[in-house]
């Protein structure tokens, strides 16, 4: 059965295009129905529909990804923003052609893995030099404020992870890291899980969740990288700070995976028992990277493999 009649969404969009073919994509956690379509040209694009309540948000999100495409990061690059007949909005963006990093990184050597992470860093650090509006509220406000309704929330929730007095005595006694920190543009969900690789080629995509706030937070889902590979992990590290991180870095970094593993159980709770238990699982692995929250320097940053990328070279 031919793609485009089976979405009515589809066939508005058809009217509009010279479309040959669509096909749905299932990946993911966003409320947006996502497919790949093919031109009459042959050249494919990732069409997103959103219901036309995100109008704004989609927009700011288009916008901000051509900023972001101006840096010229690899990335699904943003070609046309719009609304189907009032109903819906859309937006399309250039498709990459590749595998999705999380799937394939363990099949290259280590010292691949290494200059993969490396080059994530590199990449990040472009996206950071974006600066955050002048209006932007002052960190240490709003992420005490987060904090706040994160801790609220876990307790609330009925759901304990053992070891978990550690984790809520790191941050509480770590709150003032967050003063005078300076504010810029989020991915937001920065991790191999949103990479590809194309012909050997890092791609960055889902932008979705960006925000501004401190470049260090970023790191907070770097958790996900570490437990496929401490080697890109470390890549990645070394990649945006040009070599060894400041311990002042590793001490905020913490304290961001810290509130986040809190977070993280509440936020699995509607996904079902498999999402519990992965982040049941997550909370034990930071408790043991971080020595019970004792060390802000994780097992799993290899300090020694800081000379792998010239290997490469």
């Amino acid at each position: 059965m031919n793609h485009i009649e089976c979405f009515s969404e589809a066939r508005i969009f058809a009217k509009m295009h010279e479309i040959t073919n669509l096909s749905p994509i299932k990946k993911g956690w966003s409320e947006d129905k996502k497919y790949c379509i093919t031109k009459a040209d042959g050249t494919k694009y990732l069409l997103r529909i959103s219901p036309i309540s995100r109008f704004e948000t989609r927009k700011a999100l288009f916008e901000m990804l051509e900023r972001v495409a101006e840096l010229k990061i690899p990335m699904c690059a943003p070609v046309e923003f719009g609304t189907l007949e009032d109903d819906e909005v859309y937006s399309l963006q250039s498709w990459i052609d590749g595998a999705d990093l999380e799937n394939v990184l363990l099949l290259l050597s280590e010292s691949e893995q290494y200059a993969l992470g490396f080059e994530s860093g590199e990449i990040l650090r472009k996206i950071h030099s974006i600066p955050a509006p002048k209006t932007q509220e002052d960190w240490v406000i709003r992420f005490n404020r987060k904090i706040d309704n994160k801790l609220s929330m876990y307790k609330e929730c009925n759901l304990r992870f053992e070891g978990d007095d550690n984790v809520l005595a790191y941050i509480k006694e770590n709150r003032y890291l967050l003063d005078n920190r300076l504010q810029c543009f989020q991915h937001g969900d920065y991790h191999i899980g949103n990479m590809m690789l194309e012909n050997g080629n890092l791609k960055i995509i889902d932008f979705d969740r960006f925000d501004f706030g401190d470049p260090w937070e970023e790191f907070n889902r770097i958790v996900f990288s570490a437990k496929v590979s401490p080697h890109f992990a470390t890549g990645q590290l070394h990649g945006y700070f040009e070599g060894e991180p400041p311990i002042e870095f590793f001490r905020l970094m913490t304290f961001y995976i810290a509130s986040n593993t809190l977070s993280s159980l509440p936020w699995a709770i509607p996904f079902g028992q498999s999402e519990i238990n992965t982040m049941m699982q997550q909370a034990q692995d930071v408790l043991e990277w971080f020595d019970n929250m004792k060390n802000p320097v994780p097992t799993w940053y290899l300090k020694n493999n800081n000379r792998k990328k010239e290997s490469l070279l």
